[in-house]
């Protein structure tokens, strides 16, 4: 039987000093009584501990996404496939959009290697397009098929830190919450920054005022997209001292920028029709047939001259644009992709066990006034919600097996609903 150790002999197996009350020092025993360790080396090993283990565990986090990543990350094709069943045409902007999601989840199974002196950059996207063709639904299809956590912010509401409205950190704060507070995880998700065109810089001319929802948002903007820890608000709203903050690394999370630029064609035509010196002109230079051609040629300077500063776009490596969506682009909208608008009305009106149906010509009228008012893809929704609104709230109440929606229909419900006229006001 091992002999007990005189108490007043004991000391810290770790640190060699005995208990000392005073200072709040004490000594637990082993289980043996044989050796002895003090109050303040447990401090010590504990505060040591609880930052290891939580390291540890990002790694084994990590691991384990880029073993299931590597059977899983859809090709390039692949991609595009899925965006094709929910997004019509589009098919440039849907190759860059493929490329650069393949090329970002491969830099994250990258290896990080102490002799690997090739380090894979972000392949951060902005989108050019016109309202209504497409841009956000772009970016939650990619997300959803990805399996990732993904958030839309609009860029109207961010300022510079002090002022009225929201920090640039509170994107992040929201994916955060889509991500169910799972720091690792939201560090690979993505973010869209919606109306990017509504923070460009005000103009070249000096102002008494700053420009802090301009030019201010873009210079908070460039730490976040090329990638820098970030203290976050857990809640969002304006940081204050007090506030516990969560460190958020934003080098392996995507930004996908998208706005519609109103006005950017006349800068690409400025660009475009320029001629050098003399006689010689560039007649030999392919143009385009109008202003909705031009947005094909858009490049990094006419983002500048809309007012993008240089350091915000060299962070958008990937530049592409969306067409303006042709009328019968249109009409595939209404009737092909999964989630087609109609579809959403006959199966809203399947739960009521009643078979909807839709005369073609009807579908012809809804997107003939998509194209009059120039509303897009997103207006063709508010069209058809007009025009069947009464139904919607009639049959419910009624027994009704089937129901179409014809010509005749659609366009006094239309009439009945003063569509024209709100539009014209607004």
């Amino acid at each position: 039987m091992a002999k007990k150790k005189n108490p007043s002999d004991a000391y810290c197996e770790w640190c060699g000093r005995p208990a000392d009350p005073s200072q709040y020092r004490f000594l637990v025993p082993s289980s043996d009584q044989q050796s002895c360790i003090c109050t303040d080396c447990i401090e010590t090993l504990s505060g040591y501990i609880r930052e290891e283990l939580p390291e540890k565990q990002r790694q084994d986090d990590k691991r384990e996404f880029i073993a299931s990543m590597k059977d899983n990350v859809p090709t390039p094709h692949q991609i595009k496939e899925h965006l094709d069943q929910y997004v019509i045409g589009q098919d440039d902007a849907k190759k860059y959009l493929s490329v650069a999601v393949y090329n970002h989840y491969k830099r994250l199974m990258q290896p990080r290697l102490k002799d690997d002196d090739v380090d894979i950059e972000k392949s951060n996207i902005i989108i050019v397009g016109p309202t209504g063709t497409g841009k956000t639904l772009l970016a939650k299809t990619i997300a959803r098929q990805l399996n990732v956590p993904f958030t839309i912010v609009d860029a109207t509401v961010l300022t510079q830190a002090g002022y009225v409205g929201e920090d640039i950190e509170s994107l992040l704060t929201r994916l955060l919450q889509a991500a169910d507070y799972d720091v690792e995880k939201a560090q690979r998700g993505i973010v869209f920054i919606d109306e990017i065109d509504k923070i460009a810089r005000k103009g070249d001319n000096p102002s008494i005022t700053r420009d802090v929802s301009g030019e201010g948002v873009q210079q908070g903007l460039l730490k976040l997209l090329e990638g820098s820890i970030v203290n976050v608000p857990p809640q969002g709203g304006r940081k204050h001292p007090e506030q516990k903050m969560i460190p958020v690394d934003t080098k392996d999370i995507l930004f996908i920028c998208g706005g519609a630029f109103e006005g950017i064609e006349s800068k690409i035509a400025q660009r475009m029709n320029s001629h050098v010196v003399g006689y010689a002109t560039d007649s030999t230079r392919e143009r385009p047939r109008d202003k909705q051609d031009y947005l094909r040629y858009v490049a990094p300077q006419d983002l500048r001259s809309y007012g993008l500063i240089p350091e915000i776009i060299g962070r958008l490596p990937i530049l592409t644009h969306l067409n303006p969506l042709s009328r019968d682009a249109l009409l595939r909208v209404l009737t092909e992709p999964k989630n087609a608008i109609t579809r959403q009305y006959e199966k809203l009106f399947q739960m009521d066990g009643v078979k909807l149906t839709f005369a073609p010509e009807v579908l012809e009228f809804v997107v003939d006034k998509a194209i009059e008012y120039k509303l897009g893809a997103r207006g063709l929704r508010s069209i058809v919600e007009a025009i069947m609104v009464d139904a919607m709230f009639d049959i419910p109440s009624m027994n009704v097996k089937e129901f179409e929606v014809t010509l005749p229909y659609a366009k006094e419900k239309f009439e009945a609903a003063h569509f024209e006229a709100a539009s014209v006001g607004s």
